[in-house]
């Protein structure tokens, strides 16, 4: 039952983490930049998993230590939010979110080049694969017509959360509640586009009551919820598999993108969309494939012998 439980849990991270274009994409039509969008949404997201953390009488301190961590986390998460958005402007939905899901390869590049974490070669064949992915994305059948810009865009978008992830494992509040992080990074984060919107005279009022509606679920839906529902998968069944189900993230946009919106989607790109699922699948399982790759290699050796 609780592995059902986890799977389900699981699932739904990553399906209600695909709907951020489902959300995004009408404001952007409406006129609304990719600031006020992203003060609103975390603005939204603060107040609702602030309301939560009351509920269940969780604690709100931390220490003074914790703030600049949180500034830095809160940095990554920006840029992050930023730069898949402006992805949007570039790409299909379908095709920004898929390029934005190679984060965890980033996160095993960071972790070799600043850690010196090994990396065998199960890992370096999937980071293959996800650049064999990021090419057929970026080169249509009818030539080298995609806008590269864009493509550096949405990939720095996964690199800035791959940074925050490798700076959440690494810094002081690893082990803090995960509500908690996640209120003070979205707290920090909506300080941040605040600034930015007041000093450039930017910020924007939602321009009509279907934009408010948008706003919230995209602060609840795939902000608050994906969150909460990523903790209690991990609790049920651990961080590998949900991982593994994070591959309905990028699944989900591009059902969105073809349709609700009526984007193109061709083989290539479905074929690119294939490889770079099968490269961070791969990362994610090396430890089981290269578990099972030695026992079967054991059974065989002997009777070679």
């Amino acid at each position: 039952m609780g592995r059902f439980k986890g799977i389900s849990f699981g699932m739904a991270t990553s399906v209600t983490f695909g709907l951020i274009p489902l959300f995004t994409l009408p404001l952007m039509g409406k006129g609304m930049t990719y600031d006020s969008i992203l003060f609103y949404r975390f603005l939204f997201a603060s107040v609702a998993l602030a309301v939560v953390m009351l509920a269940k009488k969780e604690t709100f301190r931390i220490e003074w230590k914790d703030v600049p961590v949180f500034v830095l986390l809160a940095v990554f998460y920006t840029f992050s939010s930023l730069f898949l958005l402006c992805g949007y402007g570039y790409m299909g939905a379908g095709v920004a979110t898929t390029l934005h899901f190679t984060y965890p390869v980033f996160v095993t590049l960071l972790m070799f080049f600043l850690f010196r974490e090994k990396t065998g070669w199960l890992t370096w064949a999937a980071i293959a694969l996800a650049v064999g992915g990021v090419a057929l994305l970026s080169l249509p059948e009818s030539g080298f017509s995609a806008d590269i810009k864009g493509i550096i865009i949405v990939l720095l978008s996964a690199v800035a959360y791959g940074s925050y992830i490798v700076g959440v494992n690494k810094s002081r509040v690893r082990n803090m509640n995960s509500r908690k992080l996640a209120f003070y990074v979205f707290v920090f984060t909506t300080v941040i586009f605040g600034i930015r919107d007041i000093a450039s005279g930017s910020l924007q009022l939602p321009p009509d009551p279907a934009s408010y509606c948008n706003l919230v679920l995209l602060a609840v839906l795939p902000t608050v919820v994906s969150n909460i529902t990523l903790v209690l998968a991990v609790q049920n069944i651990g961080g590998t598999l949900t991982s593994v189900l994070g591959a309905l993230e990028p699944l989900t946009a591009v059902c969105i993108g073809v349709l609700v919106f009526g984007e193109n989607f061709t083989l290539r790109e479905g074929a690119g969309i294939v490889l770079i699922l099968a490269a961070v699948t791969i990362i994610v399982l090396t430890g089981i494939i290269q578990g099972t790759l030695d026992k079967v290699f054991r059974k065989i050796r002997p009777r070679h012998a």
